[in-house]
């Protein structure tokens, strides 16, 4: 089980770094569109993200995943002011996430915590967040390649070039590795 929680933080951090490669391809104008008025912004997505992890994360294993100074609704109004701080916003809740994350134990996998007096075994809590962020870093990547049309610098294998890259998978020997690594 300690190759789980070592794969749950490496997919997090890829998650992450697809959200930070995102930003650093937009203005903060670009981060703020919305194309209506009901529709989420990337900045309105960061900040319900950041809310979530707050949420979730702190106290993770002792309090109920759903705190009493969270207001879910407010994190859909864009409030930040500058990129500085929705980037700085956006770091507390990793710094968050992954302090909880390393600081579990194997033993800890099976124990029960709640999210809105729900009951979870920690595996559980942490595929509900390892599906729930990456669903909204699609959206926030989703919304990035839109805006930026043909200047979109592509966060996977670019469209043509799946041969190119197989093919310099498949020239290395096999080996255990997780798909992260080297990226």
């Amino acid at each position: 089980m300690e190759n789980y929680l070592v794969s749950v933080i490496k997919q997090f951090e890829y998650y992450k770094s697809l959200g930070d490669k995102t930003f650093n391809q937009l203005t903060f104008e670009e981060i703020q569109w919305q194309s209506n008025e009901d529709s989420n912004s990337i900045s309105i997505i960061v900040k319900h993200i950041v809310g979530n992890m707050l949420s979730r994360w702190t106290h993770f294993l002792t309090e109920d995943g759903e705190k009493t100074w969270r207001h879910r609704d407010a994190e859909f109004k864009d409030t930040y002011t500058s990129f500085e701080d929705l980037i700085a916003s956006w770091e507390s809740g990793w710094a968050c996430l992954f302090s909880a994350l390393k600081s579990l134990k194997s033993e800890d996998l099976e124990r029960i915590i709640y999210i809105r007096n729900q009951g979870h075994t920690v595996t559980e809590a942490l595929n509900r967040q390892l599906a729930h962020y990456p669903y909204h870093i699609g959206q926030i990547v989703f919304l990035g390649k839109l805006l930026k049309g043909n200047q979109w610098q592509s966060l996977s294998i670019p469209k043509g070039n799946s041969s190119k890259y197989n093919e310099e998978k498949f020239s290395k020997a096999k080996e255990r590795r997780h798909f992260t690594d080297n990226l």
